[in-house]
């Protein structure tokens, strides 16, 4: 069911500088949503906006179906998560908790019941008294979400509220939200600029530059089947070649020609081909696809990041469990599934529309 709709929202400041253009999305209730992108991107105003802080030049908000473009903040069924927490340093934890209750004016008891489920709900038993100055990061944090949620709201709306973590805390806390949110079944919309953040999360992503919506969907499809460039080097590495092609399910690129899993392109356009790092598989020279030269490797941990030049002088980025010497000649293999062909120009529209059509063929 529709929870929240955007319908034609655009925001132009004063100066005139145009931060969001023409933006539609549609938010199912019970989903965790990140909006993705670059500084700049838009994507904190389409939450202000959603949560009546920032007024839209052009377009209408909906709520449940109800119309909520002039509606006052503080009467939508709709609590923010701040990139700073927002807490009340001279409170403890239950009074930082326990305070848009007390301005309700609700029962004593009502409010010592609901304050005691929210901490549970985060983990945070027993940590009623404490001060906030004591807490850690990801404690502060956790006590910003009880606060967020205690007042039962349909949407949950999380503004870069990880960045300030350390990178084992914000993985630890990526579960704890992504818990959270499928414990409580109401609609989360988290805005990140970290791509990792948003393909652990998310049920579907929403992908902006410039003020709009590149591409939307789940995790999956954003990382295997970007619609254009900016999507492709935005989510994760990628190798991206300039390409031709030949026939449906054909493309020729690097000096070579290959099948592919993609149709509905004419026959001789120009294309861009997509490879991800982790796709490419490292072979003796007479097994690869193609013939690549190491100039470096590093080792991660989990894996080898190897650069390499290509004969045509492609500089070839590969994701391996296998490390190579600096300077060996090797060759690389792929899987015509593992070749995403990419339009040059194609909006997501027309990339859908083209999906579909052969899908349904198949």
């Amino acid at each position: 069911m529709e929870i929240i709709k955007l319908d034609h929202i655009t925001k132009q400041y004063d100066d005139g500088f145009v931060a969001l253009k023409d933006i539609n999305l549609e938010l199912e209730s019970g989903k965790f949503y990140s909006l993705l992108g670059p500084s700049g991107s838009g994507k904190t105003t389409i939450l202000r906006i959603i949560a009546g802080f920032t007024e839209a030049s052009a377009g209408r908000v909906y709520f449940d179906g109800q119309d909520i473009t002039n509606l006052d903040a503080s009467k939508r069924h709709i609590n923010t998560v701040f990139q700073n927490y927002a807490l009340f340093p001279h409170l403890n934890v239950y009074e930082n908790v326990a305070f848009a209750l007390k301005l309700r004016r609700r029962p004593e008891n009502e409010i010592r019941a609901k304050v005691r489920e929210a901490l549970h709900t985060v983990r945070l038993d027993g940590y009623a008294n404490r001060e906030i100055s004591e807490l850690s990061g990801g404690q502060q944090q956790r006590v910003a979400i009880a606060r967020a949620i205690i007042n039962e709201p349909k949407v949950l709306l999380l503004d870069e509220c990880l960045s300030a973590l350390d990178k084992r805390l914000r993985k630890e806390m990526q579960f704890e939200l992504r818990a959270i949110q499928k414990k409580l079944g109401i609609t989360f919309i988290f805005v990140t600029h970290d791509q990792e953040e948003a393909l652990a999360m998310s049920d579907e992503i929403f992908v902006l530059n410039d003020g709009e919506i590149q591409q939307s969907g789940s995790p999956v499809d954003i990382y295997d089947e970007p619609v254009n460039d900016f999507v492709a080097r935005f989510i994760g590495d990628s190798n991206i070649l300039p390409g031709r092609m030949i026939r449906d399910f054909a493309v020729e690129f690097a000096g070579k020609k290959f099948e592919c899993a993609d149709a509905g392109i004419t026959s001789g356009e120009k294309v861009e081909v997509v490879l991800r790092p982790e796709d490419l598989d490292i072979t003796e020279p007479a097994a690869g696809k193609l013939l690549v030269t190491v100039q470096s490797q590093l080792f991660l941990g989990d894996h080898f990041e190897i650069k390499a030049v290509g004969q045509d002088g492609f500089e070839w980025l590969i994701h391996s469990t296998n490390g190579v010497q600096i300077g060996q000649e090797v060759g690389i293999f792929f899987d015509p599934e593992d070749i995403h062909v990419m339009r040059l120009g194609e909006t997501e529209e027309e990339f859908d529309a083209r999906l579909e059509t052969y899908e349904g063929e198949d």
